[in-house]
């Protein structure tokens, strides 16, 4: 069962607070209690002064013991390689502290020895001495070895005194190191953030993909009913749209279903009227019947026509917009009629930059390449020739063009003087709408709408331009 936004975003929102508390928590905490550590680090170091000089208790932790005669000669003589219990190999560290005491002069030197696995220690990252005493300048040294992971062993000698052994890894060594969890906190907070992000890309994918599906439904041709995924709302939303589309398809299918039985039932009267019309004596009275008859039949089929166009039941498919152009075309000047093919206007493409030259270059488009597109070629066929149709009944010829981008095609039909400008003939795009100069012409007002309908289908619409000769109407379609 989906749940609903609401529902969703009640339950997000406080593991979302819930996961940040943490991190932080877990961000803090180990910042706390890394300087805990050092601050051990440095009170070790500040005690073991007093150890090594004057005899005192060592600090908890840390063990100081004398070393050998035999070692005690290799450090004092700088032979460090030598010395056993250390590891191997082991990079050494010098630091001497100085107790400068009232006289600077007669000061007793503290000589450290740090033997390391894993580095020599940067000294020189220690802060200068200034008016610390020699305690806390220890306290410094041991903060240093804390910083590091290592494992160090500290051979200590104050003075001229024997050399000590300190052994505090405890203390300031790797082990002793608190569990540093702040890049768990940096990837709770990642996670965290990756699932709401997740949820809310996912989300509006569902409604993006369902938006786009509906778009373009009247243009390639929808399902009978979409598929209900998603949340709750949108679930609804779809089941929605799925209803009011099965009630228009009903609807529709009646009207057409009305309007062909009307066709039909028409049809044996409509043949009996011309029979019995024929028998008329009165050639003018005769004409005059004949005359209403076809008007009575063309008007059914013209609005069976629209009610199909409606309908949309055709399949779109890939198609030539040159082909399907000049095949209609062709049609009417096997009839004799007066329509002109224009030829498409050469299109240039800009091309890149070379090391030759800083200008972009220009390339023609050769124009034997064919203009494809996805649409309904019996309904895009069907608009061409109303529109055609059109141009000679109100303009007298017809001249025919076709240009497009990488988006749309444009089909243009240009007559040569209706009498109409491009505002006034958008008015009558209207079902059963005529112009005032058509009065004296047969039609039944639907051409524009069915052209219009079928632009719709096609993503694109029908427009109108002032022309150089007459008025053009456009058909613009969308070409994926």
């Amino acid at each position: 069962m989906a749940l609903r936004l609401r529902t969703l975003g009640l339950i997000l929102l406080p593991l979302a607070f819930a996961a940040g508390l943490g991190a932080a928590w877990a961000w803090f905490h180990s910042g706390a209690s890394w300087q805990a550590h050092l601050t051990r680090s440095t009170i070790a170091g500040i005690t073991l002064d007093g150890t090594l000089r004057r005899g005192t208790a060592p600090p908890a932790g840390v063990a100081v013991a004398p070393v050998a005669a035999a070692q005690a000669a290799f450090l004092t003589s700088g032979d460090y390689l030598r010395l056993e219990g250390i590891p191997k190999p082991a990079f050494f560290t010098n630091v001497s502290i100085l107790d400068s005491g009232p006289d600077p002069l007669s000061g007793e030197v503290l000589a450290l020895v740090i033997a390391s696995p894993d580095l020599r220690y940067p000294v020189a990252e220690l802060a200068p001495a200034g008016g610390a005493s020699a305690a806390e300048k220890l306290g410094a040294v041991t903060r240093l070895l804390a910083t590091y992971c290592s494992e160090p062993v500290i051979f200590a000698r104050a003075g001229y005194g024997p050399w000590q052994r300190v052994e505090g890894t405890a203390v300031w060594g790797c082990t002793a190191a608190p569990r540093d969890l702040r890049l768990p906190a940096v990837l709770l907070s990642l996670l965290a953030l990756a699932v709401l992000a997740t949820l809310v890309m996912d989300t509006s994918a569902h409604f993006g993909r369902f938006a786009r599906a509906l778009h373009g439904r009247r243009r390639l041709g929808g399902p009978d009913a979409y598929a209900v995924q998603g949340p709750a709302e949108l679930q609804e939303i779809v089941t929605a749209v799925n209803s009011y589309l099965e009630t228009e398809r009903s609807q529709l299918a009646s009207r057409a279903a009305v309007l062909s039985g009307v066709s039909h039932d028409l049809g044996t009267p409509a043949t009996r009227l011309r029979l019995r019309a024929a028998l008329i004596q009165d050639a003018e009275l005769r004409q005059k019947f004949e005359t209403d008859l076809d008007a009575m039949t063309g008007m059914i089929e013209s609005v069976l026509t629209y009610t199909r166009a409606e309908m949309s039941a055709e399949t779109p498919r890939r198609l030539s917009l040159t082909s399907l152009v000049e095949a209609v075309a062709a049609d009417y000047q096997d009839l004799g009629k007066p329509v002109e093919l224009l030829r498409p206007a050469p299109q240039l493409a800009a091309g890149g930059r070379s090391v030759f030259t800083s200008a972009p270059g220009h390339s023609a488009i050769p124009q034997d390449q064919p203009m494809l597109a996805v649409a309904r070629p019996l309904s895009l066929q069907r608009a061409v020739s109303n529109l055609i149709d059109n141009a000679l009944k109100y303009g007298r010829r017809a001249s025919v063009g076709l240009s497009a981008t990488a988006e749309h095609a444009i089909i243009a039909i240009e007559d040569e003087g209706s009498g109409m400008s491009a505002a006034e003939i958008s008015a009558v795009i209207a079902p059963f709408r005529r112009g005032d100069n058509t009065r004296a012409i047969d039609g039944f007002g639907l051409g524009l709408t069915i052209v219009a309908t079928v632009a719709e289908q096609h993503g694109g619409r029908l427009y109108f331009e002032d022309g150089r000769r007459g008025l053009r109407a456009c058909l613009e379609i969308c070409r994926n």
